[in-house]
């Protein structure tokens, strides 16, 4: 029995003549999309933070959080391309899971994106005021929004080509410092800190100058330079040729995650010992500055605004997606899944950019921009943990009830489930680090009321006659496929299974009348 999911399950004869989201994002689009999504506003702005709380062993959380992601990626990246006609990780954790799957994964992921986008306005804010003191900062927020908002009304092929030269203009600016970081070092360049070396990676106490305390809480900053990394799953149903685009940029994450993080972080401790940074300073900007070069200095914080303008770009566009994948599957008003003539979801776009204005607000509700990047950050990392947690789960069901499609599959998860239980055993420590410091243990705490809403929208939506229709054929579907991988199972092992539970044969048979159902009223 061909597999299908709820997205290819919509049967409203309405829909049938509106456009669909358009194949434009081609491979070098794809390709900078992920490395724009490897490469956030928390390398830039949080990594100041960050070397000053774990020091040197900075290198290592980035390391491990980067080797432990690519696991969920490589997971998803097997999924998406089990069936090209999901469009996002919201439609195969609804197809695997289950329709609640598909609400909590797809409405959480707006928020993430949401949550990001203020983090970015923030960043935006603060930024423009060190190039323009005395700026009130409303104005770069409210710019900023309509900037974006301009950027991705017109086609997926105008964001692509935003993004693409976004992400081109970070990877310059890293590569920039990385070489002018070599020669710095090198040549024995001298600065009140001392003489340019790599030996002020172990000299100025060890590695792991804080020891364990220090270098767990490392992993509290860099976890959210990471969000946006699955970013080219949410672009799926955008993608030319995703057999081969969407595996290269995956399988590249490891090299990316070596080249900017690690790379850009051993030079900047060697240049300066990691005593020399504070939270709240670049340490991008501080290099340039320290080696004389003034407007060198001035051009990378405008690349640390691109950065973030780049982040917020993604975010809008991720958000817009996800949401108008929502609203076709009635879990969400019906007004944000129609397309402009230029098949971008407009209003989307305009839900997303009004919410954005909450990060405006922020910039005047606490006394420093740092500590409300902070809190909006926790918020957001927590909330990506639980995106990435459905991916994984998602895959463990593929495994046991499609276990044909998995022996098919030309780009399979590395580990297989024992990685899964690895990744999910990771993403406990970093809830659990996220507990030890009084900043990221409010936000923590925060958290959870987003999902007591969540919860209460979805005792709503579950009552509604589509809803309940999605709910039936998936079940109908579930105990279809496990009845028939349990059949295979035991003819493999010689015994018989005349007694299997459900019969695919009469399954296909009723899923038309099951279908029929979904014609009910939808969300309005």
């Amino acid at each position: 029995m061909p597999q299908q999911t709820t997205a290819e399950q919509r049967t409203a004869s309405s829909r049938d003549t509106e456009p669909h989201l358009a194949r434009s994002l081609s491979n070098r689009h794809i390709q900078l999309l992920a490395i724009g999504g490897a490469i956030g506003t928390g390398l830039f702005m949080g990594s100041g933070k960050t070397i000053s709380v774990a020091g040197p062993s900075v290198i290592f959380v980035y390391m491990i959080i980067g080797f432990m992601l690519f696991f969920v990626m490589r997971a998803m990246g097997q999924l998406l391309l089990s069936n090209l006609s999901y469009k996002s990780f919201s439609d195969f954790a609804g197809d695997l899971l289950g329709p609640w799957a598909g609400f909590f994964t797809g409405w959480t992921y707006w928020f993430c994106w949401v949550v990001t986008g203020v983090a970015d306005v923030i960043a935006i804010a603060g930024y423009a005021e060190e190039l323009w003191p005395g700026i009130q900062l409303w104005v770069p927020g409210i710019a900023t929004i309509i900037i974006l908002l301009l950027l991705n009304l017109p086609t997926v092929k105008a964001f692509g080509e935003t993004e693409f030269w976004f992400a081109l203009i970070k990877i310059v600016a890293i590569v920039a410092l990385i070489a002018v970081g070599l020669v710095m070092i090198f040549t024995g360049f001298q600065s009140n800190a001392g003489a340019a070396s790599f030996s002020n990676l172990w000299s100025h106490g060890g590695l792991f100058p804080k020891e364990f305390m220090g270098f767990v809480a490392g992993f509290q900053i860099a976890v959210f330079a990471f969000v946006g990394i699955e970013l080219v799953g949410t672009a799926a149903a955008e993608t030319k040729n995703p057999e081969h685009n969407l595996p290269r940029a995956i399988n590249a994450i490891p090299l990316r995650v070596m080249l900017f993080y690690v790379g850009a972080l051993i030079i900047l401790m060697s240049v300066t010992p990691w005593t020399g940074f504070k939270a709240g300073q670049s340490p991008f900007i501080a290099m340039f500055s320290l080696a004389g070069l003034g407007m060198a200095a001035t051009v990378v914080n405008l690349v640390v605004l691109t950065s973030a303008m780049s982040s917020a770009n993604s975010g809008i566009y991720s958000t817009s997606r996800m949401v108008y994948g929502l609203a076709n599957d009635g879990d969400a008003p019906k007004l944000f899944g129609r397309l402009s003539s230029r098949k971008v979801p407009q209003n989307a776009l305009f839900l997303s950019c009004v919410l954005l204005l909450a990060g405006v607000a922020l910039l005047y509700a606490g006394k420093d921009v740092g500590v409300a990047f902070d809190m909006v950050t926790t918020v957001s990392a927590v909330c990506f943990m639980f995106v990435w947690s459905i991916i994984l789960a998602s895959y463990l069901v593929f495994r046991k009830r499609r276990p044909e499609l998995h022996a098919a599959s030309t780009f399979k998860m590395p580990g297989g489930v024992p990685m899964v239980w690895v990744v999910f055993a990771f993403f406990a420590f970093l809830i659990w680090a996220l507990t030890t410091q009084p900043d990221t243990l409010v936000a923590l705490l925060v958290t959870p009321l987003w999902f007591a809403v969540l919860a209460a929208a979805f005792a709503v939506v579950r009552r509604t006659p589509l809803h309940q229709a999605r709910v039936a054929e998936w079940k109908a579907m579930a105990d279809a496929e496990t009845a028939a991988a349990g059949s295979r199972r035991s003819r493999r092992s010689g015994a018989s299974r005349s007694d299997a539970p459900s019969d695919p044969a009469r399954l296909e048979a009723t899923l038309p009348q099951i279908r029929g159902l979904n014609d009910g009223p939808s969300l309005t």
